[in-house]
């Protein structure tokens, strides 16, 4: 199995090298915005039909709001930025990063259903307004938070990358290497079989992560504040289909529109949270039980955090 994971990283880093190389990135992303425009065209066309009264429209429309989540998500964006990083750099399972991915969609949308609702009943804003107003603070603020996760992951890092340094100084210092031949007399036997090869029993601590640590899921804490991160910034095609629908008196639909668009954009993160979770676990699977492994894993999550916390301070300075 890890060299089945191994070999499947190896096919995907390849992969990736060959879309940047030939170009194939920059042609899939205006693909995706080429997709939004048609999907956003077909949404404003589902929606007359919708107000004609015509009975297949309402499905019609679902179907539109879906393929535009899916380019949407497809396009340059935070979401995957944010699921992808969090998924190579630290620990987390595939089941429970791609239900964060599902969640954070949907809370997405949720977002711009509030500030849709409240926009137009409570601060009697406009389309321009309130679009306005996603680009201008809330993006930022959603790309800064992003920022600050990645700072926060280079912080964890480093701070495992401490933890592994004296755990080595303490093994140099009292010569841990593991064969423990001791010459006592006492009346016990002195071999110390140890129950775990990544447990010393002679000294109380674990010197290697074992399997069942590295596979361990993240709490739920984290999950949050990621989800929290990209729920901040709400999706303009869904703020786009809530105006209109609010202002022809069918606010509901665009609600089951918006939901539509989060699924569609979900599908996407979904494939990404999967991606980076086996990338992640392709590159450590071959140095389970190598000392190694204690730093090449916070290396890794410095490298992703760094990575995650530049682009997202770009993007957030740009769209001040």
């Amino acid at each position: 199995m890890p060299r089945l994971i191994s070999l499947m990283t190896l096919a995907l880093v390849a992969l990736l090298a060959a879309l940047y190389v030939s170009g194939a990135d920059r042609a899939l992303t205006q693909w995706a915005l080429s997709g939004q425009r048609e999907a956003q065209d077909a949404m404003a066309g589902g929606l007359r039909a919708l107000r004609a009264g015509e009975g297949a429209a309402l499905a019609g429309f679902l179907l539109v709001c879906f393929s535009y989540g899916f380019f949407h998500a497809a396009g340059p964006g935070h979401g995957k930025l944010l699921i992808g990083g969090y998924g190579a750099a630290r620990a987390v399972g595939v089941v429970r990063l791609s239900s964060v991915a599902l969640v954070a969609s949907l809370a997405q949308g949720l977002s711009a259903i509030l500030l849709v609702g409240a926009g137009v009943w409570i601060w009697q804003l406009g389309r321009a307004r309130m679009t306005d107003l996603a680009d201008r603070l809330l993006a930022p603020l959603s790309f800064g938070a992003i920022a600050l996760i990645g700072l926060w992951l280079v912080w964890r890092g480093l701070r495992s990358l401490r933890l592994a340094a004296r755990h080595d100084l303490h093994d140099h210092k009292h010569g841990h290497d593991h064969g423990h031949g001791h010459g006592h007399g006492h009346g016990h036997d002195h071999d110390h079989a140890h129950d775990h090869p990544a447990d010393c029993a002679h000294c109380g601590h674990a010197h290697l992560p074992d399997p069942a640590q590295i596979a361990a899921a993240t709490g739920w804490r984290d999950m949050a504040v990621l989800i929290g991160a990209i729920a901040i910034r709400p999706c303009t095609g869904a703020l786009f289909i809530l105006i209109l629908t609010a202002q022809m008196g069918i606010f509901a639909i665009g609600v089951a529109g918006t939901l539509a668009m989060a699924l569609g954009t979900a599908a996407v993160t979904i494939a990404v949270a999967f991606g980076a979770v086996m990338l992640r676990r392709g590159v450590i699977a071959g140095l389970l039980g190598n000392p190694a492994l204690a730093k090449i894993q916070p290396m890794i999550e410095i490298a992703v955090g760094l990575l995650i916390a530049v682009i997202a301070a770009r993007i957030a300075l740009a769209a001040i």
